[in-house]
C-alpha cells in the first residue's frame, strides 16, 4: 500500500524557506528532501496556488507570503492535498447491495470517517509552521550537544 507523502514535502519546503531568504533553488531542497526537483517545483505551484508562497519569473527560489507563525499545518495540507480524493480515508465502492453490511457500510464508513478527518483538521489547525521549524532547531541543538 503506497501513501501520500505530498504533506511531508510540502512542510519540510516550507521549512526551509522559512530557514533562508527564500533564494534556494529546487534543486537544493529537492537534495534535502532526497527527492526529484521537479517534484519541489510542482509542490511550490501548489503553495503559490494557495497563496502560502509567492515566486517570480527568472527568479530562483519562492517567498513565503506570511510569517511562519501566520501558516498552520492545516494551510499546508489543504495546499498539498489539492485534490478532493485526497482524503484521510477513502470508502471503497460498489458493496454488495445484497449484502446487510454492503447495504449500510458507505453511509456508516462516511459518518465516521468525516469525525476522523475533522478531528484531525481541527489538531492541524493548532500548529503552526513556526512551531514546527523551532522543534526542528532544537532538535539539531540537542543532536550537536550531543555529538560534541
Amino acid at each position: 500500500m503506497a501513501y501520500n507523502s505530498r504533506f511531508a514535502v510540502a512542510i519540510h519546503t516550507l521549512s526551509l524557506l522559512d530557514a533562508s531568504d527564500g533564494h534556494i533553488t529546487s534543486e537544493w531542497i529537492a537534495a534535502s528532501v532526497n527527492t526529484n526537483p521537479v517534484v519541489i517545483r510542482r509542490m511550490i505551484s501548489q503553495l503559490a496556488k494557495a497563496e502560502i508562497v509567492r515566486t517570480q519569473p527568472g527568479v530562483a527560489g519562492a517567498q513565503m507570503t506570511r510569517p511562519a507563525a501566520e501558516i498552520t499545518l492545516l494551510d499546508i495540507y489543504r495546499a498539498a492535498q489539492n485534490d478532493a480524493k485526497d482524503e484521510l480515508f477513502a470508502i471503497h465502492e460498489h458493496p454488495n447491495p445484497n449484502c446487510d453490511i454492503g447495504r449500510n457500510i458507505q453511509a456508516e464508513l462516511e459518518r465516521v470517517f468525516y469525525r476522523a478527518q475533522k478531528a484531525m483538521e481541527d489538531e492541524l489547525e493548532k500548529i503552526t509552521l513556526q512551531q514546527v521549524t523551532t522543534d526542528l532547531q532544537e532538535m539539531e541543538q540537542v543532536r550537536q550537544a550531543i555529538q560534541n
